[in-house]
């Protein structure tokens, strides 16, 4: 091996090393800047679009997942990255909210436009004031932040690697989360009748049994709604349904369930949790209203009272 090619070998592995170093680097502390945010809501906050619109966040979170990656025209490993988060917003558009949140550090409108421009990026672009930073840790560009469609943040990193595309995997297969507004579809259920408000009473048969030592409120509250169910049910216009959670539950002990209970709503097994799922329901009783075009119009949880108020005004729509 001749001198100069011993010094540009010499060269090109220490360049490799020193990206290496910064790439773990900062990987660690995109690692460090999730540590709490993992598992938690997701900001509400309205983003300024380089083309003069806005984005509201808490909306996205609603419809399905959002993926906003921070980055800034000076930042090398950003520039890396850009051929494959252009790929990724052609690959997932349909299915995740992907947006380009410049960080708002050191940079102009005009460097963020002849950026877009240069690289041909179509995806929106936002421009942070530091705000949407501020509230997800910024530390490092880039910074990839995974919101999944409950509206938690699923995950957070720096590098375009396969830890960031499981997370968007994840992310893109998982159940819609209905939310107030949304039209309901696409659910396993037995059919309501069409035109016609609908009551969804999430539940388990041994809630007012098993619990009654356990979780006496829990208990109590299921009896509640149980018997308000059974009341309200008589008076019409409204299409009712209790749905069951599968956790210890089998046809044969709703069925006990319902002789041991004559009146109530009729009874449907969430085989595979997937009714539960998609209203993000993790506590019983909830009840879900739906209006007579079929939008979720109001979700009650345990510990909420006024079933009767509340009916009455979305039968009032």
């Amino acid at each position: 091996m001749t001198l100069i090619h011993f010094i540009t070998a010499l060269a090109t592995a220490l360049f490799a090393c020193a990206t290496c170093g910064a790439a773990d680097d900062g990987a660690t502390r995109a690692a460090q800047a999730g540590q709490t945010l993992i598992g938690q809501p997701a900001p509400a906050v309205v983003l300024r679009t380089l083309d003069g619109g806005t984005i509201d966040l808490a909306t996205r979170y609603r419809r399905k997942p959002v993926y906003p990656k921070f980055w800034a025209t000076w930042c090398a490993p950003c520039l890396q990255q850009m051929p494959g988060f252009e790929r990724i917003h052609r690959q997932y558009g349909n299915r995740i909210d992907v947006i380009g949140v410049n960080a708002g550090f050191n940079d102009t409108e005009a460097d963020v436009r002849a950026y877009r421009t240069r690289h041909g990026l179509t995806m929106p672009i936002a421009l942070d004031d530091g705000s949407l930073g501020r509230r997800l840790n910024l530390r490092v560009t880039p910074q990839h932040v995974v919101i999944g469609a409950d509206g938690r943040i699923a995950y957070v990193g720096h590098l375009d690697d396969a830890a960031l595309h499981a997370a968007l995997d994840r992310v893109a297969a998982a159940p819609r989360v209905f939310r107030v507004g949304d039209k309901v579809a696409g659910l396993d259920l037995p059919s309501g009748a069409a035109g016609k408000p609908r009551a969804l009473v999430f539940f388990s048969p041994w809630c007012e049994t098993y619990l009654r030592e356990t979780r006496p409120a829990t208990a109590q509250a299921c009896r509640r709604v149980r018997e308000d169910a059974t009341r309200l049910m008589k008076q019409g216009g409204v299409d009712w349904l209790a749905v069951a959670a599968p956790l210890w539950t089998s046809d044969a002990e709703l069925a006990a369930y319902a002789k041991a209970h004559p009146g109530t709503p009729p009874l449907a097994l969430d085989r595979d949790g997937a009714a539960f799922a998609a209203f993000g329901i993790r506590a019983i009783p909830s009840v879900v209203l739906l209006d007579a075009d079929g939008r979720v119009a109001r979700v009650l949880g345990p510990e909420e009272r006024g079933l009767d108020t509340v009916l009455r005004a979305v039968r009032g729509r």
